[in-house]
């Protein structure tokens, strides 16, 4: 078991009142549960959480009139990853796949799928198919594709991506996901905290991985290959960015980068363990047959337009 320590400050400045919807919260999977949950909102204005039907994660919701809004967020997370050998891991063929899953397979705004087919089948189409298969799309786009804070932005899609060879966590998995549906395998974007990321990277920051769908469940790929895979905290799961910002603003504000702490926990009397680099097929959702289990997106009152902020590493 992995045990990680996980703290969030957001710092805002709401210049008009302001409509907040959040994903940052750690969520509680078969494989990871949630304790010591705290969240604290200052001023100390009402708000609720709710889940929608199709995103598993908890979305927090408040309403902050003009003024600072402060909101601080921290979680003991216990991490019981889910491991087999990955020759044992195989593709479904579409009949086979759940309509929830089959969903992931269709092109989306930053994944467009429909437009890589000749790539992705001259790339891969003659191997064979499973997780050696995914494994190759995954240190494809690794190999390729030079990391690099600051250089791309929210409008960019997994044709930018490819066409500039250049970007950041998200693009990385953006490029990953788009190739991997263009095969028709299932593939989804996750957000995390990328725990175990080089110092040198700057601070701790919102990470973003990819998930596939092979033998009836999902399995964890980093293509960008900056954080540990066994140390990856799952936050918020969708088809692509769009879908898990971690703070969506309806209003006007000025806002800092986020705080995040995270580090290992270890604990003798619990067994935990420090997170190790994967050697085998790893999950943490469970069995989609079984159970459905720097982003930053705001829109003005203005403004009918997303806008959304790529500083994610």
């Amino acid at each position: 078991m992995v045990r990680l320590d996980y703290k969030l400050t957001l710092d805002y400045e709401v210049v008009q009142p302001t409509e907040f919807i959040f994903q940052f919260e750690a969520v509680d999977t078969p494989f990871q549960t949630v304790d010591r949950r705290e969240l604290r909102v200052s001023p100390n204005v009402p708000f609720t959480i709710e889940t929608s039907t199709r995103l598993a994660s908890p979305h927090l919701r408040l309403h902050a009139e003009s003024g600072p809004l402060q909101v601080r967020y921290s979680a003991l997370v216990d991490i019981e990853h889910y491991v087999v050998p990955p020759t044992s891991l195989l593709e479904l063929p579409i009949p086979e796949l759940p309509i929830d899953v089959l969903h992931y397979t269709y092109p989306s705004r930053y994944c467009p799928a429909d437009r890589f087919y000749d790539i992705a089948l001259s790339e891969f189409g003659a191997m064979q198919p499973g997780y050696g298969r995914v494994q190759a799309i995954c240190d494809f786009v690794r190999n390729r594709t030079r990391f690099q804070v600051g250089i791309t932005n929210s409008f960019h899609s997994a044709i930018d991506t490819y066409q500039d060879q250049v970007g950041v966590c998200r693009d990385f998995a953006h490029l990953m996901i788009t190739l991997c549906r263009a095969l028709n395998i299932p593939a989804r974007f996750v957000t995390s905290v990328d725990y175990g990321a080089d110092p040198a990277l700057g601070p701790p920051d919102f990470h973003a991985y990819v998930e596939v769908y092979l033998s009836e469940r999902w399995y964890i790929f980093d293509p960008s290959g900056l954080s540990t895979t066994t140390g990856l905290v799952r936050i918020a799961t969708g088809r692509d960015a769009t879908d898990v910002a971690f703070a969506t603003i309806f209003g006007k504000v000025l806002w800092t980068i986020p705080k995040i702490e995270i580090f290992a926990v270890v604990d003798a009397v619990a067994g935990t363990a420090l997170p190790q680099p994967p050697t085998q097929g790893i999950s943490t959702a469970g069995p989609e047959r079984m159970s459905k289990a720097e982003l930053h997106q705001g829109r003005t009152a203005a403004s009918p337009q997303f806008q959304l902020d790529a500083s994610m590493a």
